[in-house]
């Protein structure tokens, strides 16, 4: 999320145009100047990238499980399924739904697996649907089952769906799925449109030696029903075998259709669409094709994911990365927590994927393929699990007593020990609440080998700068646990701020802390940077040896707001 980002120099000029402006804001120019460079990478909307791209469409993968072994998604030998208590509960689904529509999601549609092998798929949808704010809940089924399900899915408020079929002939389609059941999908897309769906969406999966030859046959389905046959280019994932021999681009495609129908004409789409829409003039229906590989669409994406094991997707190509938002919910995170962490991996976003080439040699989790091992990162003092937040937070019982402190001072100026020498916390209970405010900054410094990893997001652990700015934020609100003596305190705004110099090979840290409070939050906004950076160590340790990572300048750059003034670092 902050590649590349070049060097910022600190100056002490003017910030606005004029004093008035500062004087109006009530803050001093020196302290504006420092939140606007963090601001600058700042985002309130957790659901914008650093694109510009807002995301209000959520997939919510609610199984692993699938009743068909389609050759294009499940190797030959299987994979390896998360136990079942790994899995979303219907609570964990609807809360997480509800984070994102609070944030701006209008779209949600169920995947798999095969969504509708989950018993309580009903529930799911009936429960999406209380949702204020929320405009549509879709699924995505190979259709196996349900034409004895559908009446119940509708009358819980299913609003659309997408029904894959490779093939119009039933020996090809148990050779491609290695199960029997053709008749039973084409029966499910009937009871459909009879339903009121329009349009029924068919995916179709175009592999060269497969199904191509149906390329016609589908777009003729389209003649006299509603249906929008969305043909989709044979895209890499881990375990499918995939190579660009098997692909068929949508030029090709798109050539195949209209030496038939020469009369295929383009229909508009809109600004988020990935299905390129298309129709024969004079057809009910219409087809469209999604070229994920031969013309990708990253621009316009507002799509994320959610895997059945809870963990955050900010790309369907995103090989590292994850965020485990199931960990941090069954270990007490709040929705703030929670919505710190989906902001900080949306920011991370790509601008694009890696292209078709490069993906095929990547390593990748797609949402099928679950049971692929994922990595653990450790973050500073904190464990994450599956990229998400750690078991325990901070539980801290090992906190040494200072009740046998024997030594005696006979006079003392440390506002933290009393006239014996004890440690004693300062009373603040007669002071008056104010606005605080404090600046903090420190350096990792690192080594060439180093800044390429993490420019490239290709350190073991993860990805290094998304992390430790959770792990910082995380801290400052922990501070009252991790030092003995500092008083708890409500923060109004905890933000860390993490850029890579490339030049220079070091991560340059800014945390800004806020409150109104009784004391001052600069042990916080300290705190925060300290973590921040023993979690940028601890992430890449592993990468170079110990003297190729140093830890400096960490310091206090600015405070406001405190009864003995404000404080300014030149």
């Amino acid at each position: 999320m902050f590649r590349k980002i070049k060097t910022v120099k600190l100056t002490f000029g003017a910030v606005y145009s004029s004093t008035e402006a500062c004087v109006a804001s009530n803050v001093s120019p020196r302290v504006q100047q420092f939140r606007e460079l963090i601001d600058s990478t700042n985002n309130n909307d957790i659901l914008k990238d650093l694109f510009g791209r807002q995301h209000t469409y959520l997939r919510i993968s609610i199984t692993e499980r699938c009743n068909l072994r389609c050759l294009y998604c499940m190797p030959a030998e299987g994979v390896k399924l998360t136990k079942n208590d790994g899995i979303l509960r219907i609570d964990e689904i609807i809360k997480i739904a509800q984070l994102f529509v609070s944030e701006g999601v209008s779209k949600i549609r169920l995947t798999g697996g095969e969504p509708t092998v989950r018993k309580d798929i009903v529930d799911i949808i009936a429960g999406l649907k209380q949702l204020s704010g929320l405009k549509q809940v879709a699924i995505t089924t190979n259709g196996l089952t349900l034409t004895r399900q559908l009446p119940a899915l509708q009358r819980a408020g299913l609003d659309a769906i997408n029904i894959s079929l490779d093939t119009l002939k039933e020996n090809r389609f148990e050779q491609f799925t290695r199960r029997k059941g053709w008749p039973r999908v084409m029966a499910a897309i009937d009871l459909a449109i009879q339903l009121g769906y329009n349009p029924v969406k068919v995916n179709c999966v175009v592999m060269k030696g497969f199904n191509v030859d149906e390329i016609v046959d589908f777009v003729t389905l389209t003649k006299d029903r509603p249906i929008d046959v969305r043909f989709i280019e044979y895209m890499p994932f881990q375990g499918n075998e995939w190579n660009e021999n098997k692909m068929v681009s949508f030029k090709a495609m798109k050539n195949i259709i209209r030496d038939v129908y020469p009369e295929l004409q383009r229909l508009p789409n809109a600004h988020n669409d990935t299905s390129k829409a298309y129709h024969v003039p004079g057809f009910t229906g219409q087809i469209g094709f999604i070229t994920s590989m031969s013309e990708h669409f990253c621009s316009t994406c507002n799509r994320l994911r959610i895997t059945a094991d809870g963990n955050l997707k900010v790309c369907l190509f995103e090989g590292k990365g994850e965020v485990s938002l199931r960990d941090a919910i069954r270990n007490g995170a709040s929705d703030d927590i929670l919505k710190e962490m989906i902001g900080a991996a949306v920011r991370r976003k790509k601008k694009q994927h890696a292209g078709m080439l490069n993906l095929s040699q990547m390593e990748n989790r797609p949402m099928i393929l679950i049971g692929v091992e994922k990595k653990r990162v450790y973050v500073g003092s904190y464990r994450y699990i599956q990229r998400g937040i750690p078991h325990q937070v901070l539980t801290l019982s090992a906190v040494p007593r200072f009740e046998n402190y024997t030594a005696i001072r006979t006079t003392s100026s440390l506002s933290h020990v009393d006239s014996s020498g004890k440690a004693s916390m300062v009373d603040v209970g007669s002071k008056s609440d104010s606005k605080r405010v404090a600046i903090a900054r420190g350096i990792v410094q690192i080594d060439s080998n180093i800044s390429k990893l993490i420019a490239e997001n290709n350190v073991k652990k993860g990805d290094v700068l998304s992390v430790a700015q959770i792990a910082g934020i995380i801290a400052a609100k922990y501070t009252s646990n991790l030092i003995p003596l500092c008083h708890p305190l409500s923060l109004s705004y905890a933000n860390v701020s993490l850029r890579l110099n490339e030049e220079l090979h070091r991560v340059e840290i800014t945390a800004e802390i806020r409150c109104t409070g009784k004391t001052g939050v600069e042990m916080e906004a300290l705190t925060a940077v300290s973590i921040a950076a023993l979690t940028i160590y601890d992430m890449c340790k592993y990468a170079a040896s110990p003297k190729s990572i140093r830890i400096t300048d960490i310091e206090l750059v600015s405070k406001t707001g405190g009864t003995k003034g404000d404080f300014f670092r030149n």
